[in-house]
């Protein structure tokens, strides 16, 4: 263990297969899925996530002096602004109408994943004075491969907030998003959560859901190794009539999901909605620590609340048989406010070198939090729950 006085070396991986699964597992812990081996080795190995399509790994890694793993961030050389959902297009014209080029850029994150998770990762065996300097050393190395491939910029991606903190204590700047996540409060049953919500609000709910009831699909749950090729290959088809309709194109290759499933086990939960038999949409969803994670969703043919039954309410049903405390559905969606998935703030942290182009984004940063503030606020006033209950 490094004792204050020692330098510390940092590593980069350009691929994960030079990495230890188990020492990076160590570091990565066990409550969110999407920063562990698995989920990130399979976006990798199925050609997702590569240099090819703009996602050039440079994963840091800390190690001890037996060859354990001290600490590890996720980090990737990115030519585009894709598969991020904190969405800095703006920047990029600015910086470039300016004369600046501001592809290729450094983020640390996980590739097509809006989920709030450790990004500067240390070990759990790190004496609790040594995990500050670990960061540290985690968020300077950042900044080095920055310096050294001469990026832009540099942004870490939907961090913790402990994390945001302490790289703005570190001189980056921070930004403030919004997403829409369900809180369990204890709750026996779907029909206890409805019971907390305003008559209106859990009525509505409960019509969406006999709408739903009256199509006859068999609608059902499947964990691990439940779910066979056959799921598979269905939900690649959902997926991709969803994301070429609403994107243009898919980002996920269809080995991505086989992996998944192969390397992240009992992890993963498809919701599955059937019509006599054959499968007509899915809702893929992964379990980390209390949490339920919504990912990806489509479908092959339209059923009227079908998307929020599968994506929303059938997910709650599953956090509370299983006791699980939180849902978070994904980015976007004020939509999700009136069945219950109130604003929660999600954070990001950006260094960029040039200070004319630093202090442009700063004053907009200032604004923006102001503002986020603000929606949030307006957003947690529209809650569906009765006076007194969560909001």
């Amino acid at each position: 263990m490094p004792d204050g006085r020692e330098a510390i070396t940092v590593k980069v991986a350009a691929s994960l297969q030079e990495v230890d699964e188990a020492a990076w597992n160590a570091c990565a812990g066990a409550d969110n899925p999407f920063v562990r081996y698995g989920f990130l080795s399979a976006l990798e190995d199925s050609g997702s996530a590569t240099a090819e399509t703009g996602w050039a790994c440079q994963h840091l890694i800390i190690e001890a002096a037996d060859g354990s793993y001290l600490a590890t961030a996720p980090l990737y050389v990115k030519s585009h602004s894709y598969g991020e959902y904190v969405f800095d297009w703006g920047w990029a014209d600015a910086y470039e109408r300016a004369g600046g080029n501001y592809y290729p850029k450094l983020l640390s994150g996980v590739p097509f994943t809006p989920v709030t998770g450790p990004r500067l990762m240390v070990a759990p065996d790190v004496p609790a004075d040594q995990v500050a300097d670990l960061r540290a050393a985690l968020a300077a190395a950042m900044v080095q491969v920055a310096e050294r491939h001469e990026l832009s910029s540099l942004h870490v991606n939907f961090t913790t907030e402990a994390e945001w903190r302490a790289m703005g204590e570190l001189g980056f700047l921070q930004r403030e998003g919004q997403q829409f996540h369900w809180q369990n409060q204890g709750y026996g049953s779907f029909d206890d959560f409805l019971a907390a919500l305003a008559s209106r609000k859990r009525k509505n709910i409960r019509k969406e859901r006999a709408r739903v009831a009256e199509a006859n699909l068999d609608i059902r749950a499947l964990r691990g190794a439940e779910i066979t090729e056959a799921h598979w290959d269905a939900f690649y088809r959902f997926y991709r009539n969803t994301s070429d309709r609403k994107w243009g194109s898919s980002y996920l290759r269809r080995s991505f999901f086989s992996l998944l499933g192969e390397r992240s086990g009992d992890d993963v939960v498809l919701i599955v909605a059937e019509a006599q038999g054959m499968p007509v949409a899915g809702a893929l969803n992964l379990v980390g620590g209390d949490t339920l994670y919504g990912r990806n969703w489509g479908c092959a043919a339209r059923f009227k609340f079908l998307h929020f039954e599968a994506c929303y309410y059938r997910a709650i049903d599953y956090a509370i048989e299983h006791g699980l405390q939180r849902v978070e559905a994904g980015a976007q969606g004020p939509h999700k406010i009136q069945r219950g998935y109130l604003p929660v703030p999600t954070y990001s942290a950006h260094w960029i070198p040039d200070p004319h182009f630093r202090d442009a984004v700063a004053r907009f940063l200032d604004e923006e939090r102001l503002g986020m503030a603000h929606e949030r606020a307006l957003n947690a006033e529209h809650s569906p729950y009765r006076k007194g209950e969560p909001r």
